[in-house]
């Protein structure tokens, strides 16, 4: 199946293409698109990959399934488009990155600065219907994410996984600790976000093992 998405992460997935699961999904994804409104935008269902060739990923962050209001995903986790209020986990990110390393809330959502940086924005579900969180999960896109996490595992070391919350501790679960900083705190949600994660100090974490290994520090 010729899927359009990065040219590196096409090469690493390619197995992954020709499953039944994945032509399954693919029926799925293409019939829910042709039928009701769903985000993120088609052509940004694989955007999380586009600034991050395998090469490059520094920083993993795992988010669950895309926002599902108008105007808000954009196919990378925890984003939302220039000029969209900011959502509460997002808005306690930016308190621990402010809090954490001294650097004011910015004045826009998108995140794109930090794939470009290495940062891979990935939720483990990629598409969702309008208004209907979680309406996309259990139909494949859980395979195929932890698939890319295992094509990280399995060709590079020395990546940072930050991961928030139940959900994005066990979807990392294949991940060498050994050759790999591995951070786990709570979720930024206002559920949670204050019983561990403002104050995880993740952010300095990621750059300080980054710095270790030679490479340059995120500019969060």
């Amino acid at each position: 199946m010729d899927v359009k998405i990065e040219q590196s992460w096409k090469v690493a997935l390619q197995n992954e293409f020709e499953k039944d699961y994945f032509a399954k999904l693919t029926a799925f994804v293409r019939n829910e698109y042709a039928t009701k409104q769903v985000f993120p935008a088609a052509k940004n269902i694989f955007a999380a990959f586009d600034n991050c060739p395998v090469d490059k990923v520094k920083v993993v962050i795992i988010g669950q399934d895309p926002y599902h209001n108008v105007g808000q995903a954009h196919g990378l986790c925890f984003s939302v488009n220039d000029g969209i209020d900011f959502p509460p986990s997002l808005i306690n990110i930016f308190k621990e990155i402010e809090r954490d390393l001294q650097i004011p809330v910015p004045k826009s959502g998108n995140l794109t600065r930090w794939a470009e940086q290495g940062v891979l924005l990935l939720n483990a579900t990629l598409t969702v219907e309008a208004h209907k969180a979680g309406s996309h999960q259990g139909r494949g896109w859980e395979q195929f994410t932890d698939a890319v996490i295992g094509a990280l595992n399995e060709k590079r070391e020395g990546i940072v996984y930050m991961l928030w919350g139940n959900f994005a501790q066990q979807k990392a679960s294949s991940v060498n600790s050994s050759r790999n900083l591995i951070l786990k705190s709570v979720h930024p949600s206002p559920l949670s976000a204050y019983r561990g994660f403002i104050g995880c100090g993740h952010f300095s974490a990621a750059n300080n093992y980054l710095k270790l290994n030679n490479k340059q520090e995120i500019n969060w």
